[in-house]
């Protein structure tokens, strides 16, 4: 909460009355005009305490009447009655008197928004413009001088239009626009960007007009309205000018851009006639009015909105208190409005932002404590940077600057500020209540338990509290800041060390410091130790138990320990000087949101971050990610304002913390809900660990101190919190005090509550308690309390372990508490798989609903939210639960609301809920039976048939026979129906019904009626409508219908089948029914034995379709000799195999020709060997393949071979079958040699000189199978046809001597065969490779290569290794190249001779032979002829060789 300190102006002895007041906008210097009917007028400056300003005194004969300060330089523009105009400069004093231009009363002085141009008026209409340096110093004569021939009235400058938006240029630019592009070049004329300082302005007149001048001085007439007008206003965001009359009347323009005004609004402001209005004008659109009223009138021009706010007379007006001026102050996030009353009291409204009910913040202004000064207000203003408040009430001028509330606890006494010079005082020993007043504006207070000392900055006065009494026993000026006291001695600041001083000034020692040190600029004493603060981020702890102060420790410069350090905010220590705890501002001058620790015994800095909620250092806690959890909303994002710590146990500390959003926002965070408690223990073995953590209640304003086990609060007047223990005077205070309201509150900790009045015992027993239970040692924790016997004690230990979520100490706190609800509660509650369920439970047995609420939120137990919302009577809480979370049990949610509605009398209410639970069928009825009138009004409405149903009953019970009857038409109930009508005797009626509906159970009613009445026809028919066959079945027995009798049985379940059966069987008729009957029921033998007894054959027929491998074997070995009786052998197989007689159906098969098969093929493969052995089964296998293979079914053969494990005999069928894909793929998958070399004969027989992958395939299974013999048998094989096909001597020679290393490996079997072989073999390749290497060498030397040749010819059995025709063909043509064509001719016939059956063109090219028969002249045609007409032959020869 704020005060407002009021410095009366040091005027000048005299009788001048002020008359206008002025400060300017960024400096602490006040104008003020004063005048005086005899000597004339002066004007004066002040400072921001009142202080006069001697050398800034103007006087003159004449009254002044305008004062406007120059916007950034300290130059004031004095106008006065004659029209003289004169500036005055602070703080030298300079007058500077403009160039004489006005003759008459000067009306008007502004200055453009930077301060280049004075407008001066007057009375006659007279304007003039006039120019003025940077230093605000004028230049010259003015610019331009214009006549309006009426008293000018208001000026304002019209803001600098901004020029060209350079961000939209560069978009431009950059997408192409070339005429933006060249503005921004450097090339072109420089960017427009509009001038820095608008220079045109308006000024209106008091014939109701407003002229325009431009910034080139031109004028022109721009509107005009009636009246005199008032005030001029701009809208810049709009580009709106306002006008107001002096008849209160509001029209608004918009401002063409040539210059032309537009009106679009015009409204008649509410007023008081007769008064003076005060008008204010805020740059957001807000137009604010004080015209003599209770009331001050806001109008938002922004949102066409308009209000009032009045004066509460509960703060301190009074009735009848009329407001006579008004001031606005926007400072950052602080906007302040202050209204003058009539009597001396200055009112302050204060914007707030307070939560909306839909979870929205509003911004709304909130009246303040008044500021009372005597006397009649006639003007207020805000000025300076410093938002200081002038206030003028006809006699003096007052300023007043705003000072936070001082107050401070210590030692069980408590003083709070209510005024600039007045506290409360609250002695919480003796519950006494005092009032202290000051001759002096107290800045600050210090209290102990027998003194209160006060300040103000220049002066200290010291009080002694003695019971009741305040004595005053010191006062001394002294110009410290800030003050401490301990005992006797008092503690000041000076320059670079510490005064202490007697209660009377006295100096008895002084603490110096270093200039490395500091100043001294924080003091606090906890105890009998002393922390002092500097300037320079020291910090130094002194001890004050001997009669001389000394260093408890050396300095500590915490900007070598924290980062970012700009300046210390403010410093406590603990109650034995081992902690000291630090708030900094960051070198941006914001406030750090962490609090430090420095440990004085380690020399270590420690620190506790409140936006993320966590400390730097301290011991692992089991339970801390959970407590983080539940914990985490409460502590991060979030700014230490204040922190203390406990006066007598040094563990102890608390500290006040607010949202980063709010911490700059002044005192407003005060009246927020958002300011959190927050509870520490700091040792040096743990570091720091979370005690409490608790959002401040309302009403409450400031943490003052934790003393345990009390925090206490202050409050403002009449808004304590109710809830909370308040100390109370002891007697009724009388005189003075008793007019003061309590200005102090103090609350339980939270492990204190009930424990208040403990004694020290208990308290520090507590105290351990609550420690060793946060660090998690149990066995010190029970130490700490077992010597406790109260019931108090443990049920606020067990509260502590609904914070601690230490289960099993709660159970021993229940037991000792003797509370066996909530101990068979817990238990019960284990059976829940999450811990904080479990807890829950026990926070609800101890009364701690919020933290049960919170604990199944956390754990999202939606479930157990919902009832315990339910048992706490929270029924919308539990109904959006439900919605949103609960779903699964929305009904019983909406079932339960509706009866404790109902319990509660609201059936309205509870029959919706009903509905929605969908449970309004019985429990509406149920709930309105007393109520007919109601019931069936919704009967009716509802149009339900359950309900038309039981409405129907209830009207039956009443005998309304034909109500009833109507409501279960309604409700389609045929049975009720039928019922009714039977009942009635309207049989034909209720017959017709269940005809037309087939209702069963309609049916079955009156089937049993006509029964009774011995009409059988129709009861067989309404018994068999109902589905009701064995009732059927049993009346057409016992009255012969046994037509009838068959159909009924058919459509009836075995057991009536049976029956039926049985009845033909006994009666000897109808047989055939007899046999179906049993067939269908499913005694399939006793109707074969009965059909075979009675020679049916067409019934056997169809109950053999019906045997299978289940039926009974001699059953089915009868009904296969049957069927092979009448040569229906496809129906004897299928039961022989049924009957697993596969040799029989085997045989049948061969002997009948019958095809198998692949489904009669897997019938007769057994799998069971409980059926077969193995080698039967292999046996029956077998078998089916062969009579596959005399089928020609041959995959199915292949299939059932390789079931009975005869692979080879799988791989002949395959063979016959032809299917290359499969024989390769089953060679692979056997893996037998036999196999694979019974596939690779088979692949010889394709085309595998076409085909490359049959020829790998060939070698590789002859490899598989491990015969060389026949791989080289293959190879030579390949050799020949390359040299018979392709004439591919080197590949012929490759093959061939692959054949012969696969040879080489075979073994030899026979005697001598094989090297008989590998020697043919050898001798083979040995001719090869002569031909080849003649053929090599033939490029490099020809005649060499001839000689070989010749040389080969001459070899015996040459062919079939080398063909003799290919030696000579290369002969023939080596001589036809080199033009021998003799010797060529001599080769060719000597090959003729040796090959009379071949064709010589096979061995000699066609060119060689043309050339050959062009020289020797001889024609080729014998050779030719003789071919064709050996042709036949060579084909028959080549295919025998094939």
């Amino acid at each position: 909460m704020a005060v407002y300190f009021d410095h009366r102006i040091e005027a000048r002895e005299s009788s001048d009355v002020p008359s206008q007041l002025t400060w300017h906008s960024a400096l602490p210097v006040l104008a003020v005009a004063s005048s005086s009917p005899t000597t004339g007028g002066n004007v004066d400056l002040y400072l921001q305490q009142g202080e006069h300003v001697e050398s800034c005194h103007f006087e003159g004969p004449h009254q002044p009447t305008v004062l406007r300060w120059h916007p950034t330089k300290p130059v004031l523009a004095i106008g006065w009655e004659n029209g003289e105009v004169a500036l005055l400069t602070h703080p030298s004093g300079d007058q500077t008197v403009l160039p004489s231009t006005h003759t008459a009363c000067i009306t008007l002085l502004e200055w453009s928004s930077s301060g280049s141009r004075l407008v001066t008026g007057d009375q006659t209409g007279a304007l003039a413009v006039w120019k003025v340096d940077a230093r605000g110093r004028l230049q010259g004569n003015h610019l331009v001088k214009h006549e309006y021939n009426k008293p000018l009235t208001c000026c304002i400058f019209r803001p600098a239009s901004p020029g060209d938006d350079v961000a939209m240029l560069a978009r431009a630019s950059v997408s192409g626009d070339e005429s933006a592009l060249d503005m921004f070049s450097w090339k072109g004329a420089p960017l427009k960007m509009g001038p820095q300082e608008g220079l045109a302005f308006y000024v209106s007149t008091a014939d109701g007009k407003v002229h325009s001048v431009d910034e080139h001085c031109k004028t022109s007439t721009l509107l005009s309205v009636e009246g005199a007008i008032k005030k001029l206003f701009y809208l810049e965001k709009r580009e709106v000018l306002a006008v107001i009359t002096d008849t209160l009347m509001l029209s608004q323009y918009t401002l063409g851009p040539e210059g032309g005004a537009q009106e679009f609004l015009k409204v008649k402001l509410s007023s008081k006639t007769g008064q003076q209005v005060d008008i204010v004008w805020t740059e957001n659109g807000l137009l604010i009015t004080a015209t003599g009223e209770q009331v001050i009138r806001l109008w938002d021009l922004e949102r066409n909105d308009n209000y009032v706010l009045s004066l509460d007379e509960t703060l301190g007006f009074e009735r009848g208190e009329m407001i006579n001026c008004v001031s606005y102050c926007a400072g950052k996030g602080n906007e302040i409005l202050a209204a003058g009353t009539s009597h001396g009291r200055i009112a302050v409204w204060r914007m707030v932002v307070q939560p909306g009910s839909s979870g929205e913040t509003k911004a709304q202004w909130k009246l303040q404590t008044p500021t009372e000064i005597e006397g009649n207000i006639i003007q207020l203003k805000w000025g300076s940077s410093l938002n200081l408040l002038a206030a003028n009430n006809s006699n003096t001028v007052l300023i007043l600057c705003e000072h936070m509330m001082s107050a401070h606890f210590s030692q069980q006494v408590a003083a709070v500020q209510l005024t600039p010079t007045q506290l409360s005082i609250a002695q919480f020993t003796t519950g006494a209540h005092l009032s202290l007043q000051s001759e002096i504006h107290i800045k600050g207070v210090c209290v102990t338990k027998d003194s209160v000392t006060v300040w103000s900055g220049k002066q200290v006065t010291v009080y002694e509290l003695s019971g009741n009494v305040l004595r005053n026993t010191g006062s001394f000026p002294c110009d410290s800041p800030v003050v401490a006291v301990n005992g006797e001695n008092l503690y000041t600041v000076e320059p670079n060390r510490v005064q202490i001083r007697t209660p009377q000034g006295t100096v008895k020692q002084l603490l110096t410091f270093s200039k490395a040190e500091g100043n001294p600029v924080l003091l606090s004493v906890c105890q009998s130790y002393l922390v002092v603060g500097t300037d320079t981020a020291h910090i130094r702890v002194f001890d004050l138990s001997r009669r001389d102060a000394k260093a408890h420790c050396s300095a500590k410069n915490l900007a070598d320990q924290i980062a970012n350090l700009g300046a210390l905010r403010s410093v406590k220590c603990n109650a034995n000087a081992s902690q000291v705890s630090i708030l900094i501002s960051q070198v941006n001058g914001r406030p750090d949101h962490k609090v430090y620790f420095y440990d004085v015994d380690m020399d270590t800095v420690t620190h506790f971050d409140f936006f993320s909620g966590r400390p730097s250092s301290g011991i692992s806690q089991p339970e801390e990610s959970e407590r983080q959890q539940f914990q985490g909303t409460e502590l991060s994002n979030r700014c230490p304002v204040s922190h203390f710590w406990d006066e007598s146990e040094p563990r102890l500390f608390v500290c006040e913390t607010v949202p980063i959003s709010s911490e700059s926002s002044s005192s407003s965070f005060l009246d927020a809900m958002e300011v959190s408690v927050v509870t520490l223990f700091c040792t040096q073995e743990h570091g720091l660990l979370l005690q409490d953590c608790y959002p401040k209640p309302s009403g409450l304003q400031a943490l003052l101190a934790l003393d345990v086990p009390y925090y206490y609060f202050s409050c403002k007047p009449g808004e304590r919190d109710l809830g909370l223990a308040e100390i109370s005077a002891t007697q009724p205070s009388k005189g003075l005090a008793a007019q003061f309201p309590h200005m102090v509150s103090r609350r339980a900790l939270r492990d204190f509550v009930g424990l208040e009045n403990c004694e020290k015992a208990t308290r520090d027993a507590m105290l351990n308690f609550s420690f060793y239970l946060t660090i998690g040692d149990m066995d010190e924790a029970f130490k700490s309390i077992k010597l406790i016997k109260s019931k108090a004690v443990w049920e606020n230990m067990a509260r502590m372990c609904v914070k601690t979520r230490r289960l099993d100490v709660a159970r021993v706190c229940l037991g000792n508490m003797g509370n066996a609800r909530a101990a068979k509660a817990l238990k019960e509650a284990e059976s829940e798989p999450e811990p904080e369920a479990q807890v829950a439970m026990l926070a609800i047995q101890l009364g701690m609903l919020e933290d049960a609420e919170k604990l199944y939120k956390c754990c999202q137990r939606y479930d157990l939210l919902n009832n315990f919302y339910q048992a706490s009577g929270q029924w919308q809480q539990a109904l959006e639960t439900a919605e949103s979370h609960d779903r699964i049990h929305l009904r019983t949610t909406y079932y339960n609301y509706a009866k404790y509605l109902e319990s509660m009398g609201d059936k309205t209410l509870a029959l919706a809920y009903y509905e929605n639970s969908d449970t309004h069928r019985v429990e509406v009825p149920r709930m309105l039976q007393d109520d007919t009138s109601s019931l069936e009004i919704y009967v009716n409405k509802m149009k339900d048939k359950n309900i038309y149903k039981w409405w129907a009953q209830y009207l039956e019970s009443q005998s309304d026979m034909d109500s009833a009857l109507r409501f279960y038409e309604c409700a389609q109930d045929y049975l009720s129906l039928v019922r009714v009508h039977c009942y009635m005797g309207n049989i034909q009626k209720a017959s017709e019904i269940a005809n037309d509906t087939g209702d069963r159970a309609a049916s079955y009613h009156l089937a049993r009626h006509y029964e009774g009445h011995d009409d059988i026809k129709q009861a067989v028919h309404f018994y068999t409508r109902a589905q009701a066959y064995n009732n059927a079945i049993r009346l057409c027995k016992e009255n012969g219908l046994d037509d009838q009798l068959m159909n009924l049985a058919l459509l009836s379940n075995p057991e009536d089948m049976m029956e039926a059966a049985c009845y033909y069987e006994e009666k000897g008729a109808h047989m055939d029914r007899a046999v179906a009957l049993y067939h269908k029921a499913g005694y399939v033998s006793k109707a074969l034995e009965l059909a075979f007894a009675t020679e049916q054959f067409s019934a056997l027929q169809l109950i053999s379709e019906d045997l299978n491998e289940s039926s009974d074997p001699t059953l089915l070995a009868r009904c296969s000799d049957f069927f092979i009786t009448h040569s229906q052998y496809d129906k004897a197989v299928e039961l022989l195999v049924a009957a697993k007689k596969y040799h029989q159906a085997l045989e049948l098969c061969v002997t009948q020709n019958l095809t198998i098969t692949e489904e009669l093929a897997e019938r007769m493969t057994v799998t069971d060997s409980k059926d077969l052995s193995e080698e039967s089964r292999k046996e029956v296998l077998e078998r089916i393949a062969d009579c596959c293979m005399r089928q020609g079914n041959y995959h199915l053969a292949t299939k059932k071979y390789t079931q009975a494990g005869n692979k080879p005999k799988a791989m002949r069928a395959l063979l016959k079958s032809g299917d290359t894909e499969k024989i390769v793929f089953f060679a692979n998958v056997s893996r037998q040699k036999e196999l694979f070399i019974m596939a690779a004969n088979y692949l010889q027989s394709l085309d595998w000189r076409k085909n490359p992958d049959i020829l790998k395939t060939i070698i590789g299974f002859y490899t598989k199978g491990r015969a060389p013999d026949l791989l080289a048998g293959f190879y030579e094989a390949c050799a020949q046809v390359e040299i018979d096909d392709y004439q591919n001597y080197e590949k012929a020679l490759d093959a061939l001597t692959e054949a012969f290393k696969c040879l080489s490996k075979a073994k030899d079997s026979s005697t001598g065969q094989q090297e008989v072989r590998l020697a043919d073999m050898q001798h083979k390749i040995t001719l090869i490779k002569k031909f080849v290497h003649a053929r090599r060498l033939y490029a490099e030397d020809p005649g060499e290569a001839i000689q070989l040749c010749e040389a080969l010819l001459e070899e015996p059995e040459l062919d079939p290794a080398v063909r003799i025709g290919d030696a000579f063909g290369f002969l023939v043509e080596h001589h036809c190249q080199q033009g021998n064509f003799q010797e060529a001719y001599r080769k060719l016939e000597e090959l003729q001779k040796l090959l009379p059956s071949q064709n010589v063109r096979y061995y000699v090219s066609q060119s060689s032979l043309e050339a050959l028969q062009k020289e020797m002249g001889v024609s080729m045609d014998r050779g030719d002829r003789r071919h064709s007409g050996k042709e036949e032959d060579e084909v028959e020869e080549d295919l025998n060789i094939s």
